[in-house]
């Protein structure tokens, strides 16, 4: 019998053993992900990072993970930048789709804007939001 041990401190190896094990699972299962971290970084004058989108690309599809845009450059259409870039290193990367997720409406709409298709809801996922799953073919 295993025992099980609930904690909020899981040290990196303890969290290793479990990504570990479902990767070699799931490519027995699937093949291999071939998962690679992606970032398309917003840089200031002084070349220090200041927002930007961070993903990763993994059996074919373009995941973005966060995507932040500092408060001075909103509302220039900064978000279809970033995607925009993400993107195109997504297809040269062969990937033919991508997926995002959101709870804040502004965000929403300009994932919609950008070709991004709900394919999912978490209704009053927090504050009252919803939690919106978005994808677009690449």
């Amino acid at each position: 019998m295993a025992d099980l041990d609930l904690t909020s401190e899981p040290s990196p190896e303890e969290l290793a053993v479990i990504a570990d094990g479902l990767t070699v699972f799931n490519e027995g299962e699937v093949g291999a992900s071939e998962r690679l971290p992606l970032a398309v970084l917003i840089r200031d004058e002084e070349g220090r990072t200041i927002g930007g989108l961070s993903g990763y690309t993994s059996w074919g599809w373009l995941f973005t993970q966060l995507l932040f845009i500092p408060e001075v450059l909103r509302g220039q259409a900064m978000a279809a930048r970033l995607l925009d870039r993400a993107e195109g290193e997504a297809r040269r990367r062969g990937c033919h789709g991508a997926w995002i997720d959101t709870f804040n409406p502004v965000a929403l709409a300009a994932y919609k804007r950008q070709g991004y298709e709900v394919f999912g809801e978490l209704p009053g996922f927090v504050g009252g939001r919803t939690r919106t799953f978005l994808k677009k073919p690449l």
